[in-house]
């Protein structure tokens, strides 16, 4: 397998996966999270260790080797993104996979289980047209002002949304048009989802507008701007003035 069949290929066992482990029914909520969480890590991580031994690999569930930062290639993996939503059975949680070359997101794969859907880099599909009045993507629990405030200035509709990768892939399939976050994150929860959603089409980048630059000795990542371009000006403009 390519990188890009092998990314998918992951993805979607690890999904999978999560639904047999979640269909068990012998796991409370914080317990299904927790195994849920270890059981797709497991298999990823010894995967692509197999799969790809000279690259390097970033996990949430993982203790950091700052081995990667020597490498060119680095495979950064969310297993379980939206681990909440996940237990509660819900449809907006996702499984990442994705390869960083040189700092940028080139490759990958979003699972998206309880749909049945893997998107990937390799087989982009055109946009959907564009909603009238935009949609602002925003957290089920905790929205970010800057996205309020954004989504008050140009007349976009809030949609509440579990993990960013559901949030993110949701501008993909066009359920809507922009996702603005300033909440704060880490390196795999948006690289798979910026790598897909640029093959798509769409923009990606910090809220400064500035690039999504990956594998980096601090893994947190505190902002991103996924959205069509057409909106890209207008929100990294309304952005830069609240500051």
């Amino acid at each position: 397998m390519n990188d890009s069949e092998l990314a998918a290929h992951l993805a979607e066992v690890a999904g999978r996966l999560l639904l047999e482990v979640r269909a068990s029914g012998l796991l409370s909520l914080k317990a299904l999270g927790k195994a849920g969480d270890q059981t797709a890590n497991q298999f990823l991580c010894h995967a692509l260790r197999e799969q790809r031994p000279d690259d390097g690999l970033l996990s949430e569930e993982e203790k950091d080797n700052a081995d990667r930062l020597s490498k060119s290639r680095v495979w950064i993996i969310d297993p379980v993104d939206g681990t909440r939503e996940y237990g509660e059975e819900r449809t907006d949680w996702a499984v990442h996979v994705a390869l960083a070359i040189n700092g940028v997101p080139t490759i990958g794969a979003v699972a998206l289980p309880g749909l049945d859907l893997v998107l990937r880099t390799d087989q982009p599909q055109p946009l959907p047209p564009a909603a009238e009045k935009p949609r602002m993507l925003v957290s089920r629990t905790r929205p970010a002002a800057e996205a309020v405030a954004v989504a008050e200035k140009i007349g976009a509709e809030l949609v509440p949304m579990g993990s960013a990768g559901a949030k993110a892939m949701a501008v993909v399939r066009g359920e809507a048009e922009i996702y603005l976050h300033t909440g704060g994150q880490y390196e795999w929860d948006s690289c798979a989802p910026a790598a897909v959603a640029a093959a798509y089409g769409l923009h990606i980048s910090r809220v400064d507008g500035s690039p999504l630059i990956y594998n980096q000795a601090d893994v947190y990542m505190p902002d991103l701007l996924i959205c069509r371009p057409e909106w890209a000006g207008p929100v990294l403009e309304l952005v830069r003035g609240f500051g």
